[in-house]
């Protein structure tokens, strides 16, 4: 029966080219419209990093004076070097790291100094973030404290200052200091780059990773946001005991339902700290997994939530042109309806009969919607954002293409049918 009434809408559709290719078009623009800003927030929304994104934190404490107290407000996104280091040594979670971003000059052999991003962390960085390592490995906690002279390099940067392959054991110069290769990443690009939103979440990966008590000790470039409180002129900010925060701190757990033991940490480790005279606020932390870090940051750009909405909206009065399109068309058709009500065919039949024909224009739809979202999606890759150059089809987004086409266009297609079950055959009969 379906083969039937699919051969009565291929046949309808010759007979009024001109009305079934207004619906499709109708249908192309809305579809194209809503999957090109649904596919931008889709890419920009994602979890970085699904297999442990649960049993990943981040770490928030309030070292800052009295001054501006709120009861209860957000404390510093950012972690003092000396908490970030206590937390480090006595290491409560299954892996911890403290990091902060860096701009450093490569310099390689035979080739001009270029600059690029960095990052100074710690050993663990590597595992509690699943880190891909195509040759080598990372650094362990002895070239940590020993502020060892090793780097790990992006894919990226291996092939443009090795020219690929595996290049652990080479010399590295990075702001006129020489550094070991002992590790090259795979090719890597977490969206959003989640361990540091202080600075664009959508850039690429850093092309270089050293040890942060090595980046200190050659004085490498820093980059990133730093709060200071108090009398902090002429100090070195960077320095353990300077009152300064600029460093994220991350803790992996070995469960979700581990974090009340280690909010519970925090908080002792705070009231330690004001006993100490060091913390001056109530204890006041913040321990949020990666979605939930993402979410307070509003990694996705405020446009793009709009853009999401006005697309739909637009589909919405595209369907509606096509509600009054197939509408017409089965008004015209009411001859042939109360013909096939007179053979016995019953309303039901009708109204499957004109379903399958409202999904066959979705199906066209979809296609169509495709071809427009992809341009699009094109045009999205031209702009200068970070993210621009994400925007690409995925095989879930291109099965939502056709599912939405095909449900939004059944929707619209309810009411025409509905309808065309109205019609009397007798009247028709008569009329004829």
């Amino acid at each position: 029966m379906f083969g039937y009434y699919c051969n009565l809408a291929v046949r309808s559709f010759r007979r009024n080219r001109m009305l079934t290719a207004l619906m499709v078009l109708a249908i192309a623009l809305g579809i194209g419209a809503s999957m090109t800003t649904l596919t931008v927030f889709h890419v920009l929304s994602g979890d970085p990093i699904p297999a442990k994104s649960d049993r990943l934190f981040h770490v928030q404490l309030d070292p800052e004076p009295m001054t501006g107290y709120t009861a209860g407000g957000e404390p510093s996104r950012n972690m003092t070097r000396f908490d970030s280091e206590t937390l480090l040594h006595e290491a409560r979670g299954k892996r911890q790291a403290f990091m902060s971003g860096g701009f450093v000059a490569l310099e390689p052999e035979g080739a001009s100094p270029y600059f690029t991003d960095a990052r100074y962390t710690t050993g663990e960085f590597f595992p509690m973030f699943d880190a891909p390592l195509a040759f080598g490995r990372g650094w362990s906690a002895q070239d940590d404290a020993d502020a060892a002279r090793v780097a790990v390099i992006s894919a990226e940067t291996n092939q443009k200052v090795f020219g690929g392959g595996d290049s652990t054991g080479k010399t590295l110069r990075i702001d006129g200091n020489a550094f070991q290769v002992i590790g090259v990443l795979a090719p890597w690009r977490p969206t959003p780059r989640f361990w540091d939103l202080n600075l664009d979440g959508f850039e690429p990966l850093e092309s270089v990773f050293v040890p942060f008590s090595a980046a200190m000790d050659a004085k490498l470039s820093r980059m990133g946001s730093m709060s200071c409180w108090g009398d902090s002129s002429g100090i070195d900010s960077n320095a353990r005991n300077a009152p300064c925060a600029w460093l994220q701190y991350w803790v992996e757990l070995d469960s979700p339902g581990d974090a009340a033991a280690y909010r519970d940490y925090l908080l002792a480790y705070s009231e330690q700290q004001r006993q100490a005279g060091r913390f001056v606020r109530p204890a006041n932390v913040r321990l949020r997994d990666v979605r939930a870090h993402l979410d307070y940051a509003r990694i996705v750009p405020g446009d793009v939530r709009l853009q999401v909405w006005l697309a739909f909206g637009f589909l919405l009065v595209c369907l509606v042109n096509t509600v009054g399109l197939l509408l017409a068309k089965s008004l015209r058709r009411a001859s042939e309806i109360g013909v096939r009500r007179s053979l016995g065919a019953s309303r039901k039949a009708i109204f499957a009969q004109f379903l399958v024909e409202a999904g066959t224009i979705g199906v066209a739809g979809g296609i169509a919607g495709l071809a427009v979202a992809l341009c699009g999606l094109w045009a999205v890759r031209q702009a200068p954002s970070a993210y621009a150059e994400l925007a690409r089809l995925d095989p879930t987004m291109l099965l939502t293409t056709f599912v939405l086409s095909i449900v939004a266009t059944l929707l619209a297609g309810l009411l025409p049918a509905w309808r065309a079950t109205q019609v009397m055959p007798a009247i028709q009969l008569k009329s004829n």
